[in-house]
């Protein structure tokens, strides 16, 4: 009797399943912890089942007629004692970006430990060892990108097998969704994963913020950037990877090859760093993300790449990035940013590594447009003054879950006015968008704010129209008062170079009401109510004059 087919969990099931496991672990560990310890089984899971589904593929290839035969070399059917081997053949799995997990690391072993009734190996030891096992066997996977912890101890046996039979119920077999679209394997764990990390930036609260950037910031720096196929996308503050995520998902659809899209980062926390490699791996973008966890500012893992796009979301004015070491460096074209607030260090270090025509997009504090702090208005000058600075968007508050902190994204253009082909004809001139009355709450949130669609696409068709893209589709750009102006160098001389969009701006023109009455007839019936009301005055005051009369 064939073995019975687990029910397809759709994706809202799978993300209730992915939270209860959570729930397990609660008391054990925190939840900064536990993230760790459930998406690295989560990915033992997955890599397991990607590799199932691609060897079913491979067994219809070997049969009689199978695409794989000839490939192979084979005339007919292969001996039936090498196609056991043929199936292990792990170049036939790497080689179509497919991890090759050996059968002591597969989900199964692990899964059937935790059904078992013995104490040697543990558990925990399974896991572990099954993690390295699968780095050792895939060369994209750095030594110590998988988490080994699960024989710690911390978590007891009983816990751990709970937690493993729990997430056995997740499947990821391609489904069709409910628009009638197939929906990968690989689409379909890349979205609860996501949903997963935004889920465990919420519990963790500030913390969270660290590795986590809300989808919708992230999803209007892509479509303002507009990566290309061939190009290099450098994020060097990339926590769990969402930027190079909606990157890729850009390139794609807009019908380029996102497997043809240089991805380099750089995280300094190792299990972030940890987090990044396997989300990425998750959704089959390989990445260049330094030899291991380090510090952008002291350990640069990418100093001589020049990238077309980078972007970043920085932690907001830290104080202990370490710039009393930094005092001279060549990265301070625009001046030595303060020791106390590390913000135009950061924007320094990310023009240095923009390669010529390239451009840059940063989410910063709001305190960066207007700061003068520790020379930063000096810098913020001088950026200006070289043209460097494309567009300010000024975001609205409660997007960040990590800080109640204003925000703001910085548009840099290297070569603006000059050879730049993502701005033409704007030199001496800065766009700033005011976007602080967008947003709507989250569902189920009264304190997290989102960006709409609408208000993503309205803000990057903006931006677009003035930067004069080809093939925009937008129309001619024009100044929107309380939105958007397009402000010239002068008049953000005599604003001693504050690029704060509300004090360019200025307020939004009052909606007509299509059903409002004419001007002119409005005028003629109140002055006719008004002498009627006069005439009445009148009479009224003959009718009080005639009664004091009497008295």
């Amino acid at each position: 009797m064939p073995p019975r087919k687990k029910k397809e969990a759709k994706p809202e099931d799978m993300k209730s399943i992915l939270w209860k496991s959570a729930d397990k672990l609660r008391g054990s560990l925190d939840a900064a912890e536990y993230k760790h310890f459930v998406l690295g089984l989560v990915f033992l899971k997955y890599v397991s089942a990607a590799m199932e589904e691609k060897r079913a593929h491979l067994e219809e290839g070997l049969r009689p007629g199978g695409w794989l035969l000839e490939e192979l070399g084979f005339d007919g059917e292969p001996p039936a004692s090498a196609i056991p081997q043929i199936l292990e053949d792990r170049e036939l799995y790497t080689g179509a970006g497919i991890f090759y997990v050996p059968p002591t690391a597969r989900w199964e072993t692990v899964l059937e430990r935790a059904k078992g009734t013995l104490d040697d190996p543990t558990l925990g030891r399974v896991i572990d060892t099954a993690m390295e096992t699968i780095e050792k066997f895939n060369t994209s996977l750095k030594k110590g990108t998988l988490p080994r912890q699960y024989n710690s101890g911390r978590v007891d046996e009983t816990t751990l097998a709970g937690l493993v039979k729990l997430l056995d119920r997740l499947t990821f077999q391609a489904q069709v969704g409910e628009d009638g679209q197939r929906v990968g394997a690989r689409d379909l764990m890349g979205e609860v994963y996501e949903y997963f990390l935004e889920k465990f930036a919420l519990q963790e609260g500030r913390k969270g913020g660290e590795y986590f950037t809300p989808p919708s910031v992230v999803k209007l720096l892509v479509e303002m950037l507009e990566p290309e196929e061939g190009e290099r996308v450098l994020d060097p503050a990339c926590g769990s990877g969402g930027m190079f995520v909606q990157a890729e998902r850009f390139v794609e659809t807009h019908g380029g090859d996102r497997m043809n899209v240089g991805v380099y980062g750089q995280e300094r926390n190792l299990t972030t760093w940890r987090l990044a490699h396997m989300n990425l791996a998750i959704h089959g973008i390989e990445a260049d993300l330094g030899e291991g966890p380090a510090d952008s500012f002291r350990d640069d893992q990418h100093g001589d790449l020049r990238a077309d796009v980078v972007m970043a979301n920085p932690p907001f004015n830290i104080s202990d990035w370490g710039g009393e070491l930094l005092g001279v460096d060549d990265r301070w074209v625009y001046g030595t940013p303060p020791v106390g607030n590390a913000n135009f260090a950061w924007i320094q270090h990310m023009v240095s590594h923009l390669a010529p025509g390239g451009r840059a997009g940063i989410v910063l504090a709001n305190g960066s447009m207007s700061s003068k702090s520790g020379g930063e208005g000096d810098i913020r000058r001088a950026m200006v003054e070289d043209d460097l600075v494309a567009c300010m968007v000024a975001l609205p508050g409660q997007l960040f879950r990590s800080t109640q902190i204003p925000a703001c994204l910085w548009f840099l253009a290297e070569g603006k006015g000059r050879h730049s082909k993502w701005v033409r004809g704007r030199k001496g001139e800065v766009l700033l968008i005011d976007a602080t009355k967008m947003s709507v709450l989250e569902e189920g949130s009264r304190t997290v704010k989102k960006l709409l669609p609408e208000e993503i696409t309205r803000v990057a068709n903006t931006f677009r129209a003035w930067r004069e893209a080809e093939g925009a589709e937008t129309g001619t750009y024009k100044d929107v008062p309380g939105f958007c102006r397009s402000v010239p160098l002068e008049e953000l001389r005599e604003h001693d170079f504050v690029l704060t969009p509300g004090r360019y701006v200025g307020a939004a023109e009052p909606e007509e009401d299509p059903d409002a009455e004419p001007v002119e007839e409005r005028v003629a019936r109140l002055s006719k109510e008004l002498f009627g009301l006069f005439e009445e005055s009148g009479r009224l005051d003959s009718v009080v004059r005639e009664q004091l009369g009497r008295l």
